[in-house]
């Protein structure tokens, strides 16, 4: 089991672009400490989060860069460690309880402790290899510390384990102001395994896997947060006729309950909204709001051929510290392929080819 560190003002919070597909629990810890000081990139226009310098990095920026834990408000860190401190005693009490070990788990996540979350998950799948709730929360885990070929196999095989089986409400650590779960193991499988493929820039195989999550979404929170990542991998392979079919599927009146973030971002690409509403302007905008509509926004303007603007909205992306979110994994990545291949080329940046037909999973 692993030992977390001792109770105090650093730890990170846990990561997600918005919620559904992932952890309601992560859009908890939102309460930070901002920085006193300004934003590295004077344009970012947001306050950016203040990070633990003293501490062990929790991982490694896709650019390089160490990530220290992020500063959380004192009485929210404090409550995630009571919850930690309670789950490792009922571990203690119950070693064979699965579920138990699961939430152990997801609580580390919750509070920052990333690699002692993957220890957790490592350690229940040594004891129970067949069960893909634990391949699937550790492929969360190393998505968020950016080891993402892990994530991919973890991910794939938890695909793997699930194929011909009943799917099942995942309970959310946090539920939603209506009390309703919206997402499922097997979406959140292949929401994950959509994302990290995505991130590896691996756009043909993301598609994949966020059309099969689509097809089998229940609600439409999942079938938004599906889409929105469908599309801009859709558009990074030049298949506009699809990416535009999928956004016919969608419509301002759809029943949200908790994703409007994507439902914002996709009617930003249909042409609905206008694209600067999704970032708010001056200082104090807040960083989880710039991480996820940020890097929506510098997407779209990348696949419509504008490097120049995308690039500085992902650097406004990155100025917020908050290195968690999904949008800040994805605005890294695009920053080091534009880095790695120099000057602005192709007009959708790295061009990625369609090898079709595409297995849902690599053999």
């Amino acid at each position: 089991m692993p030992k977390r560190i001792p109770a105090v003002l650093a730890v990170s919070i846990a990561t997600v672009l918005t919620c559904t597909g992932c952890d309601r629990a992560d859009d908890s810890l939102r309460r930070l400490v901002p920085d006193a000081a300004p934003a590295s990139d004077p344009s970012a226009a947001t306050d950016a989060v203040r990070t633990n310098l003293s501490a062990t990095p929790e991982a490694t920026s896709l650019g390089g860069e160490p990530l220290y834990p992020l500063v959380l408000d004192p009485e929210e860190e404090a409550r995630l460690h009571l919850r930690i401190d309670s789950m490792e005693a009922a571990h203690d009490a119950r070693p064979d309880d699965r579920e138990t070990l699961i939430w152990l788990g997801r609580y580390y996540g919750y509070a920052g402790h990333f690699r002692d979350a993957i220890d957790v998950f490592t350690e229940g799948i040594r004891e129970h290899p067949d069960d893909p709730r634990l391949y699937r929360h550790r492929g969360h885990r190393h998505i968020t510390v950016r080891e993402l070929g892990r994530a991919v196999e973890d991910l794939e095989h938890a695909a793997r384990l699930t194929s011909g089986h009943e799917d099942r409400v995942e309970p959310d650590g946090m539920p939603n102001p209506y009390g309703v779960p919206r997402s499922t193991l097997q979406t959140n499988i292949w929401y994950h395994l959509g994302l990290a493929r995505y991130l590896q820039h691996d756009f043909a195989r993301a598609a994949h896997a966020f059309r099969r999550g689509y097809e089998i979404s229940p609600n439409d929170d999942m079938r938004v947060a599906m889409a929105d990542w469908l599309w801009l991998a859709l558009m990074r392979l030049e298949r506009d006729r699809e990416a535009g079919a999928l956004l016919d599927e969608v419509s301002a009146d759809m029943e949200i309950l908790e994703n409007d973030a994507y439902l914002q971002r996709l009617l930003v690409y249909k042409g609905q909204l206008p694209p600067d509403s999704l970032l708010p302007d001056g200082a104090g905008a807040d960083p989880l709001t710039v991480a996820t509509h940020g890097y929506g926004l510098g997407a779209w303007h990348l696949v419509r051929g504008n490097e120049a603007r995308a690039r500085e909205v992902f650097r406004r992306v990155i100025g917020t510290g908050y290195w968690p979110a999904f949008g800040y994994i994805a605005a890294e990545a695009e920053l080091a392929a534009m880095d790695s291949r120099g000057p602005p080329g192709g007009s959708r940046g790295l061009k990625i080819s369609d090898p079709a037909p595409v297995d849902s999973l690599r053999r």
